[in-house]
């Protein structure tokens, strides 16, 4: 029971949801095309990306100073049912589609070599890395 619970209280944030969306979507993201997508702080996609690693439903890996975060296959029943209904709902949810759709702007702009990400007053650009549609 403790095990459900845990796992409930991790979906119960809908910046955690729209994460776990686009990792459906996509084999592996780094933290920077999250936040663009979500439109939210490299500290908070962090603590939320952490939230997924701990309860098992992510997994990281690092590349020089990038963080890449994908789907990690869950063993317990009870998650994986309603990951795969989560997952199910949300493909015919038009905010779901919206945030797909704001990542792969964001990927098109890394791809091409237009895209930066602002720390402070400095404007640094962001190169395609390993960001795949899945």
């Amino acid at each position: 029971m403790k095990q459900a619970a845990k796992f409930f209280k991790v979906l119960a944030d809908e910046a955690r949801i729209k994460i776990l969306w686009l990792l459906f979507n996509y084999r592996e993201l780094c933290v920077c095309d999250i936040m663009t997508a979500l439109g939210i702080t490299q500290s908070k996609a962090s603590r939320h990306l952490a939230v997924l690693r701990n309860a098992g439903l992510a997994k990281d890996r690092k590349e020089g100073l990038w963080s890449y975060y994908s789907i990690c296959p869950v063993e317990d029943e009870i998650a994986k049912t309603h990951l795969k209904l989560l997952q199910k709902n949300l493909s015919a949810h038009s905010a779901a589609k919206q945030v797909v759709e704001k990542l792969d702007l964001w990927l098109a702009q890394k791809q091409s070599g237009k895209a930066y990400i602002v720390r402070g007053k400095r404007r640094l650009p962001v190169t395609a890395g390993r960001s795949q549609p899945s």
